[in-house]
Parts: C-alpha cells; structure tokens; sequence
C-alpha cells in the first residue's frame, strides 16, 4: 500500500464522512425526537396550584377522559405565538388542556395567564422541574395527547399550530374518543 497516497485520501474520506453525517442530520424532522413513553403510563404527580389559583393538578385529573397536557411558561417565547392556537381548542370544544407551568418564577404564570388568557382546564405548579422531567421533557412548549386511561398516546415538541392540531391531534383525539 501507498502511505503517501494514503495520507493524502484520509481528510478527504473524512470529509465525505461529515458531510453524509450532516445530510442525514438535516433530513432529520426536530419535532419527532423518540419517547419510549408512548403507551405507557403518565407519571404520578401532585402539583400544587399557581400562585392565586385553587385548584392544581394531578395525574388523577387526566384518568376518564382524553386530555392534553401542555408544557409552558411564562419566560418561553414560542408559548407566546402556540397561545391562541390553545384558547381557540378551549374555545371550540376541545378536549380538556391542563397546563405544567414549568421552572417558573412564583406569580409569574399567574401574571402571564391574566394577560393572554388562559385555556387551562388546571395548571400545576412544577417549580423544579421534577414533573417535566418524568414527562421526558426536552424543552417548552411541549404537549402529550393522554387518553382517558392515562396513558401518554402522543407527544408533540414544539408550537402547536393550526395546522397540527387538524392533522395530527384532532384525528388522533377522535380516534381515542372512541376507544
């Protein structure tokens, strides 16, 4: 073998390597990273409500019907722009939206609620974080179609938009309906 030419093939065989590295990457949706909660159980949990409100949330809320469980906060920009998507849902009949206000300041959900308005059905306090992490939560906002056994059936990443909620909840929220 030729060491010289072998030398000199190396970066650009490492090259092509990076660059079908990054074509797969790109291909790649953002918004469909795996969960292996999927059919499974949602967490147990207990949160206490936000600040001026009565009424928290719990995994018991989402047992006996199917619900969404919307992952936000008031420092998440992208929470802004899915905001009216969700009280268009209320609005409309939609199914139950509990909302896990999530590492927020104490009063600042509270605030931001009163200021938008708010589509939550409950909206527990997760402080900490430690729900959100049971979730599998990558970021806010995130959203988990849960049907009415309280089992996770779906999990969306991102904004839900109009579009979305059409083509994948709406379809997929009938179809548990009926189950």
């Amino acid at each position: 073998m030729n060491w010289k030419l072998a030398r000199r093939l190396a970066p650009v065989a490492v090259f092509a390597l990076v660059v079908v590295a990054f074509a797969f990457g790109l291909r790649r949706d953002p918004s469909t990273i795996p969960t292996v909660l999927i059919d499974t159980e949602a967490p147990q949990f207990d949160l206490q409500p936000i600040a001026g409100r009565e009424k928290g949330f719990s995994s018991a809320d989402l047992q006996g019907g199917v619900s969404i469980v919307n992952i936000f906060a008031s420092w998440c920009v992208a929470c802004v722009y899915e905001h009216p998507e969700l009280l268009r849902i209320k609005e409309q009949g939609g199914p139950p939206i509990y909302g896990l206000a999530w590492k927020d300041a104490p009063g600042a959900t509270t605030q931001w609620l009163d200021r938008h308005g708010d589509p939550y059905t409950a909206v527990g306090d997760d402080a900490e974080g430690r729900v959100a992490i049971d979730f599998g939560v990558t970021g806010a906002p995130e959203s988990f179609v849960i049907d009415k056994h309280g089992r996770i059936r779906y999990k969306h990443i991102g904004v839900i938009t109009e579009a979305d909620w059409r083509t994948i909840f709406e379809p997929l929220i009938a179809e548990l309906r009926t189950e």
